[in-house]
């Protein structure tokens, strides 16, 4: 091994072990092995959905089979109760279940939120959220989710100096955590998997949905759209035809796209991460026992 490269580790590895995290200026220039995605694929994508919609079940479903694709759906334990059977066989399908908490808390400045608002939140409390949706979607599903995406994409319990994020909450329990209304595609060996972007296309044509995949093929990214509503397009709803097209899109091997779930994704990239950087960052203990923990 090259002497001045073991240094380098070596100054690295101390790095770590003093201060708990990898210094900036140590990775400056650092040649470190490139990231790669799977088969020569030059972007991922995912597709998921919010909320637990009717329309998901009632006209996603047969979409996505036809289509032959994998979406993540992070769901409210309450949505799926009202379509409990197709929820089931939209596990059977193969689809992935994420965890959006159990009453979907977001700020107070949002009229429907208003009784339920982060402001009032403290980090117990929303630990329940996480734990007691775990539970139910279990209960009702027999899936434990790996993945979660936070509820209007906020990441913050309480007001002022009493602000906390809760995004560690959402690291010891999860695989990954989704946000929402983010402006990129997320960079494999950078992204902070606990919250990785997420991109809104409710409102887009087809064409948008490709300029943003495209780009992402351009820089490697990995892109996690996020929908709510599946039918004709309007305000929170994906049109079908634009799901129909990108999916076409994204399965054309001439294009180099990765299509697979956030549980599916997020996986490879920790493995990858893993193997590249072994002294650097991973999964917590507190993640891979947790892992261990919840069923497949």
């Amino acid at each position: 091994m090259d002497k001045q490269y073991l240094i380098k580790w070596l100054a690295i590895l101390l790095s770590i072990l003093t201060t708990g995290q990898l210094s900036s200026s140590l990775l400056e220039g650092e040649e470190l092995k490139p990231f790669h995605w799977p088969n020569g694929k030059k972007a991922a994508v995912s597709l998921s959905f919010d909320d637990a919609r009717l329309s998901q079940i009632d006209t996603g479903l047969a979409l996505l089979k036809k289509e032959g694709v994998k979406v993540t759906f992070f769901v409210k334990p309450s949505g799926v109760e009202k379509r409990l059977a197709g929820w089931k066989q939209a596990v059977a399908n193969g689809h992935e279940i994420g965890n959006h908490s159990l009453t979907h808390p977001c700020t107070g400045n949002y009229k429907f939120s208003r009784n339920n608002a982060l402001e009032n939140y403290n980090l117990a409390m929303m630990a329940q959220q996480l734990n007691g949706a775990n539970e139910l979607i279990y209960k009702q599903l027999g899936v434990k989710p790996r993945t979660f995406a936070y509820p209007c994409g906020q990441k913050f319990v309480g007001r002022g100096v009493d602000v906390k994020s809760y995004v560690p909450l959402v690291a010891d329990r999860f695989l990954a955590g989704r946000g929402y209304l983010d402006e990129f595609g997320n960079d494999p060996l950078i992204c902070d998997l606990a919250q990785a972007m997420g991109t809104g296309f409710d409102d887009m044509d087809f064409y948008r949905m490709k300029k943003i995949v495209d780009q992402a093929a351009q820089e490697g990214l990995w892109v996690i759209f996020v929908g709510h509503e599946i039918g004709k397009q309007g305000y929170q709803t994906t049109d079908s035809k634009a799901i129909e097209n990108l999916c076409e899109y994204l399965k054309n091997p001439a294009n180099g796209i990765w299509l697979g779930t956030v549980k599916e994704i997020a996986t490879y990239i920790q493995r990858q991460r893993d193997k590249i950087n072994p002294v650097g960052v991973s999964l917590k203990k507190s993640n891979k026992q947790d892992a261990k923990r919840l069923p497949n």
